[in-house]
């Protein structure tokens, strides 16, 4: 595909050094449908992004735009507060229905503000009072925001280090197979909270991804995941799961942990709860938990009702019926499957292939590939990132609603980029 160099200027004479994303895509995006992304030269991108999982429907879904164009004509209400409003109680009233009661969850929903980030701060925030003790065990190459209190049970060291203070109250512990399974689950955990010389303050919680995606895409085993349940019942320490990526479909069931079989004490949801990439974030907790004061935690923007009209809509189009996971599980093959032939072809450049549902990652032998990779990726007309703690890992999020024929496109143009750059 050939691209002519796009009129950046104003992005690069106004808009701050931070911005990231648009390095590695260098141009103007105007229209998106779907799985494909438009720029204002009438280029097409397939779309293996997606909003970083926010857009697991898919770009403009016409169900949900649909929605949120009929309430916004008859003037519905769009800043509330935490106002009690027809929007809010149809979420809802939808999610307990479609979401909660089928699993036997009995959650309060908290909307803590329209961030994943904010979800995280009210989760480690309530435990903490709930718990009365200050410290958080967090994993190995964990992420869980960019705020100060997410950024303390984050990983990333270059993450951390914008932070220009110290990060405390904070404990990592090797994740999953961190350890390549040299040593068994939990052992140092075990051992630390046995030691009253360990230095480790007894946790008031515990905060875990089960799929780390910016992390690099490294799967919890399941078992690993009740064993780290049953610790926490055992040691008197919450259970907090971070479903802000790997929530809402992406791994096969709504909720990641349900493979597990699990119940966390504290779930944080966002990205893709509100179906068509508007912001909103929930904090859902056992109601034993619910010991806020009212306006103990708020914020201007904690509800966003054209987000809770477009939820809504979500839930009612996709997961009313249970269709929705077996999709998803069935299109994850078919990733798995292409990326299994890419790792056979280029045993040397590629170390393996890794993940569930339709998140997924290819990790480099050689670091820098993986960068090379996404970059000829872009050239060939598809938009895909990268991740881990030196961006060694080509990471995979197509929208769950991305077909057969699109993945298989979008895969082949895959293989070319590692064919290109290996």
């Amino acid at each position: 595909m050939t691209i002519t160099q796009p009129d950046l200027s104003v992005f690069e004479t106004l808009e701050s050094e931070v911005r990231s994303y648009c390095r590695g895509w260098p141009t103007v995006f105007d229209r998106a449908q779907g799985s494909h992304m438009y720029d204002e030269d009438g280029h097409t991108y397939l779309d293996f992004f997606a909003g970083a999982g926010s857009l697991n429907y898919g770009h403009n879904n016409p169900v949900l735009k649909r929605a949120l164009l009929d309430y916004i004509e008859r003037d519905g209400v769009t800043h509330g507060l935490d106002m009690s409003t027809t929007a809010k109680r149809a979420f809802l009233e939808t999610f307990q229905n479609t979401i909660l009661r089928p699993r036997d969850l009995p959650y309060k929903v908290m909307f803590p503000g329209p961030t994943g980030a904010n979800a995280v701060e009210a989760a480690l925030k309530l435990a903490r009072k709930v718990k009365g003790r200050e410290s958080i065990v967090s994993f190995t190459n964990a992420f869980h925001g960019m705020s100060l209190g997410a950024l303390a049970v984050t990983g990333n060291a270059f993450k951390r280090a914008g932070a220009g203070i110290p990060l405390v109250h904070g404990t990592p512990m090797p994740f999953d197979n961190y350890l390549d399974g040299t040593y068994p689950d939990f052992l140092w955990f075990e051992r630390l909270l046995e030691d009253s010389g360990s230095g480790l303050n007894t946790p008031a919680a515990v905060i875990v991804e089960t799929v780390q995606g910016e992390g690099g895409i490294n799967v919890a085993r399941a078992e690993w995941l009740r064993a780290l349940a049953d610790l926490c019942k055992r040691r008197d320490m919450l259970l907090i799961v971070d479903d802000i990526q790997m929530g809402c479909g992406r791994t096969g069931a709504f909720f990641s942990f349900e493979e597990a079989g699990i119940v966390p004490d504290i779930v944080t949801v966002s990205k893709s709860i509100s179906g068509y990439g508007l912001p909103l974030a929930l904090t859902l907790f056992k109601p034993e938990l619910d010991v806020w004061e009212p306006g103990e935690h708020n914020g201007t923007f904690r509800g966003n009702n054209p987000a809770f009209v477009t939820a809504a809509a979500a839930l009612d189009t996709y997961w009313a019926d249970g269709q929705m996971e077996k999709q998803t599980l069935a299109r994850g093959e078919i990733i798995e499957s292409h990326l299994r032939a890419i790792v056979e072809e280029h045993p040397d450049a590629i170390a393996e292939y890794r993940g569930r549902g339709m998140v997924w990652g290819l990790e480099c032998s050689d670091k820098p590939l993986a960068n090379k990779i996404a970059k000829r990726a872009f050239e060939l007309g598809l938009l895909i990132e990268t991740s881990g703690p030196e961006s060694e890992v080509v990471k995979l999020l197509p929208a769950l609603t991305t077909t057969p024929e699109e993945l298989d496109e979008g895969l082949r143009i895959l293989a070319r980029a590692v064919r290109d750059c290996a």
